[in-house]
């Protein structure tokens, strides 16, 4: 079933900062927790031969080589860059959350089903409402690589091509950067000593639960560091991946996110600027053909310090799927990118996210562990992945063994433009939701039924009772709104090199590590180029 969607009004996306009254004693907890992110912000130059907007994966990559290629460049990231430490709470957790945990909000309802309240911060997940859909999405430095689950796995071959459809070349990728990725992010399985400690026993659990099942579970590649793992069994840090502390950050830097490799290798070379706390509120080209960003600079408490207009020769656009896809759209119906063509906000999708629970047969002790030690594939039906999965944010055993499922949709949905009130946004159908859940619940349901599970429960996510994606992708799609390496058509020295450029899915794996690769793939043949 494919979908052409065009979504306003109702279904524009929240956004802005400081979206309700500040919380004056909230504020002065948060400087005390973290005083380091209340530093006075650097301000970028005001012309730089390259701006990269986003500091999420594709971003992150792009700053790295292109500044190893001799260009200087400027980063643009609207969240905070926050720090870790093995013994302080930088980051909160999402089974009490303060304001550290969301960007801009005042409620949120999580895996209790209990709503919880709290003050209004800069923090570091963003929800987005868009109709029939919820976006979960990073706002820090870093981007996702701060909140998301860690697992990095390479698509099937044979799924990818029916995705990609000759975007890229699944050899190539497999042959040169997937490699590159692994290497650079130490991606490595789930070792025995962690695999086998208390925290993981819902992990050994579910392998054994799909293997009654007929199924061979995999092992996933992933981002986190097992010594900071080993060092939280050991007593020697404050317990975060181990005591279900991810969405909302890992205090320990138990993640080895983009700041601890790709940033800072950039960085290092003295060509990149790194900037927190600027949003880029608009793009657009004067006439002598450079590059116009209008950025706003905020607080972290959602203060508006500043706002100022930034120049550059080539402009690269890395600010997750929906960031990325309102820059363009914005531009195309204001008429700041006139030459954007009729692909622009298209083919975005949610690369079948779904959640799930099921009852156990045996304790799961704390059942905290947050790495994805496996998963399977099934293409009984409609081809999907369940992966092993944490039950966030509740450290003790809940009788229940979570998945995370990704289905091969072909639904599709477009962005759309608001003018009365500059938004961008889109609708997402109902049914499309409901016939996600339905495969994924088809597969788990069998697998409960033959390893003696005997309750279903019903899928578990942070909205509880709503859709929601964590993985949104496509928007302005590789080979369509751009070539094939991410140029974007009608405005050379344009560049998509993000999830906005993936179609709706990544075949039934988590996008993080494609999105790295193509990202790698398509800045070296940038460069090579010379545009």
């Amino acid at each position: 079933m494919a979908a052409l969607l065009a979504g306003m009004g109702s279904g524009a996306a929240m956004r802005g900062a400081g979206t309700a009254a500040a919380n004056p004693i909230w504020n002065a907890l948060f400087q005390a927790w973290v005083p380091e992110i209340f530093a006075p912000l650097p301000d970028p130059p005001e012309h730089t031969d390259a701006i990269v907007i986003g500091s999420g994966f594709g971003a992150a990559v792009t700053a790295l080589r292109l500044a190893e290629a001799g260009v200087s460049n400027t980063v643009l990231e609207r969240g905070s860059r926050w720090p870790n430490d093995p013994n302080r709470e930088i980051f909160t957790g999402d089974d009490l959350p303060d304001g550290r945990g969301f960007w801009h909000r005042t409620s949120f309802t999580g895996v209790t089903k209990v709503p919880m309240t709290f003050a209004d911060f800069g923090g570091v997940l963003d929800v987005t409402e868009f109709g029939g859909i919820d976006v979960w999405r990073g706002a820090a430095v870093g981007g996702g690589s701060i909140v998301f689950t860690g697992a990095m796995v390479a698509p099937p071959k044979h799924l990818f091509d029916t995705v990609f459809g000759g975007i890229a070349d699944y050899d190539e990728l497999d042959r040169v950067y997937y490699p590159r990725v692994r290497d650079m992010l130490r991606l490595s399985p789930m070792p025995a000593d962690i695999y086998n400690s208390a925290p993981f026993t819902h992990s050994r659990v579910w392998d054994r639960q799909v293997r009654a099942a007929g199924y061979q579970p995999v092992p996933n590649d992933s981002i986190f560091n097992w010594d900071v793992l080993r060092a939280e069994l050991a007593g020697a840090s404050r317990a975060s991946a181990t005591a279900s502390r991810s969405n909302l950050g890992n205090s320990n830097g138990a993640k080895f996110d983009l700041n601890q490799n790709y940033l800072r290798y950039a960085e290092a070379t003295g060509r990149t600027g790194i900037f927190p706390g600027h949003r880029v509120d608009s793009i657009g080209q004067d006439g002598s053909g450079k590059y116009v960003v209008s950025v706003t600079k905020l607080a972290p408490t959602g203060q508006i310090l500043g706002t100022r207009t930034l120049t550059c020769n080539r402009l690269f656009l890395g600010a997750g799927s929906v960031g990325t896809s309102e820059l363009l759209v914005r531009a195309q119906a204001t008429g700041t990118l006139p030459n954007l063509n009729e692909h622009i906000g298209d083919g975005w999708g949610t690369n079948g996210d779904v959640v799930l629970a099921r009852s156990v047969s045996e304790p799961t002790t704390t059942g905290g562990g947050v790495p994805s030690a496996s998963r399977i594939l099934d293409e009984s039906g409609v081809p999907l992945t369940l992966e092993n999965w944490y039950v966030p944010g509740i450290p003790v055993d809940t009788l229940a063994i979570a998945s995370l499922g990704m289905v091969l949709d072909p639904t599709r949905a477009r962005f759309g433009y608001d003018r009365a009130r500059n938004t961008v946004g889109l609708n997402w159908p109902r049914a499309t939701q409901d016939h996600v859940i339905a495969a994924c619940r088809t597969v788990d349901r069998r697998i409960a039924s033959l390893s003696n599970s005997s309750v279903d429960y019903s899928p578990i996510g942070y909205d509880a009772n709503a859709a929601f994606t964590a993985h949104p992708l496509g928007g302005a799609v590789f080979g369509r709104a751009t070539d094939v390496n991410g140029r974007v058509h009608g405005h050379p020295g344009l560049y998509v090199m993000d999830g906005a450029g993936i179609p709706g899915s990544t075949a039934t794996v988590n996008p993080s590590l494609t999105i790295t690769a193509l990202a790698e793939r398509n800045i070296e043949a940038i460069i090579r180029a010379g545009r």
